[in-house]
């Protein structure tokens, strides 16, 4: 996620950027996400057969356990689903491409890096029985991260670079520098993890004490996962940046080190960005200023406040309640008890189905399972007020339909799915919570032959 090689870039100067830390008697606010991959294909697991779960679950425990011996509180803060705007669909396409690419590897003895299914949910049962604090939150949750972590000045630990633009009260601790299975101790007595800590006053101070205002214009220039726009391509060969080596690494890190050099030369965003402009063609410089400008407030504090769901269970996203959803549903989603595939499916009418390690010249597995997945569309349809159905009703009767991002073959489709149409008296996700085992099995007998057993499967999925 984040910046593609500002991490390297910042790894590179790890002497000027970052200071080392013995890490100890602290709140730390965790990108979940993060931890779990990094957790995942930094232990030696076997990522060929379906998931090594009792293996992972065991790394993961041991993992906060050494926090526990440190004295150090943790608060995971997990993704949701994707942005209501959908602004990252063509980064996320990309990934899953590169995704298929991996499980290809792995499926015929090769390398690669590919999560199995079930990782996340191994992940937070094992939070949930160890007592760790975490929320899931509505979308992308680097904001909020960064929002809390300042609320409470403690640290954050990722591997995102994005939280290198973030401005940071008390800093970003890289996960692949926080040796946590190397727990040391002062004076025999006191527990600490060795880690290093990103000082955005040290990277600016590098560039001619640059504005730190300037930082999430950097990202967008860059092209972080928001903005890949090839017309900036037009402002970077035209404003002479040292681009040009020979490596891919290079070329990132030459970049990059061009425009800080570049930007640092301008007392505000405001003046960079009428700058950037000037290389452009003045039928684009409008439409291009707008995108960058509403990029750029993705590193601003979020509205939403972690530290009362953490305190008293509140969760308010003003994104999610603009949606009308049941409260019901907002307060499963971000207990983590609904998968954000609910919310995409909800918000978007849209799900990216799972890259996972198979046979790349058979239909992809995620088919087994698309009756369930039509009959949870179903449900989904008569969730908000904000999925017109208006338009519907003045068509000729036709199905009601979800598209679903699956893998063929070796590269990715949108297929459209049809929604099961359930009876009025099924359909009211709002009660669905006050519906006996009975009635839910009443549903999947009427609507799916033969596989009354998978209601509870509905049940744990909404």
């Amino acid at each position: 996620m984040g910046i593609r090689g500002l991490m390297s870039f910042v790894e590179d100067h790890s002497n000027e950027f970052f200071t080392d830390l013995k890490l100890r008697d602290t709140k730390i606010v965790i990108d979940g996400y993060a931890l779990f991959h990094r957790l995942c294909f930094s232990s030696n697991l076997d990522l060929r057969y379906g998931g090594d779960y009792d293996s992972f679950a065991d790394v993961v425990q041991k993992f906060f356990e050494s926090l526990f011996a440190c004295n150090i509180c943790p608060y995971v803060v997990l993704d949701g689903g994707c942005d209501i705007s959908d602004k990252k669909l063509t980064t996320l396409k990309d990934r899953a491409r590169e995704k298929i690419q991996m499980a290809h590897s792995l499926s015929v003895g090769g390398s690669g890096y590919v999560c199995p299914l079930l990782i996340r949910e191994v992940f937070i049962q094992v939070l949930i029985k160890l007592r760790v604090c975490f929320v899931q939150c509505f979308s992308e949750a680097d904001r909020d991260i960064m929002t809390l972590a300042n609320h409470w000045n403690c640290p954050v630990l990722s591997s995102d670079s994005d939280f290198c633009i973030f401005d940071l009260k008390t800093g970003f601790c890289p996960l692949n520098s926080f040796q946590w299975r190397n727990m040391n101790t002062i004076k025999g007595t006191q527990n600490y993890i060795p880690a290093k800590c990103f000082s955005l006053d040290a990277f600016c101070h590098h560039f001619s004490n640059m504005n730190k205002a300037l930082l999430p214009l950097f990202a967008v220039l860059c092209g972080n996962d928001h903005v890949n726009l090839p017309i900036m391509e037009t402002f970077l060969s035209k404003a002479r940046l040292p681009l040009g080596a020979t490596s891919s690494k290079g070329r990132r890190h030459h970049r990059i080190l061009g425009l800080l050099n570049w930007l640092s030369h301008f007392a505000n965003p405001t003046e960079a960005l009428d700058n950037v402009l000037k290389y452009l063609p003045k039928k684009d410089r409008e439409n291009v200023k707008e995108l960058l400008c509403c990029s750029m407030e993705e590193y601003q504090q979020s509205q939403v406040k972690l530290q009362d769901f953490f305190q008293c269970g509140t969760y308010v996203c003003p994104d999610a309640l603009n949606l009308g959803l049941p409260e019901w549903v907002l307060v499963a989603l971000a207990k983590g008890q609904l998968s954000p595939f609910i919310s995409d499916a909800l918000v978007l009418r849209r799900t990216i189905l799972p890259t996972q390690v198979e046979n790349m010249q058979q239909p992809n597995a995620h088919r087994i399972s698309q009756p369930i997945r039509q009959i949870i569309y179903g449900l989904l349809l008569n969730a908000s007020p904000h999925l017109d159905k208006t338009s519907w009703n003045a068509l000729p009767p036709q199905p009601l339909a979800f598209s679903e991002v699956e893998r063929i073959n070796k590269n990715i489709r949108t297929s459209i799915i049809d929604a099961v149409e359930l009876a009025k008296d099924h359909s009211d996700l709002s009660r669905l919570t006050e519906v006996s085992i009975c009635n839910t099995n009443e549903i999947f007998v009427k609507y799916f032959t033969g596989y009354k057993v998978l209601s509870s499967i509905l049940v744990h999925l909404l």
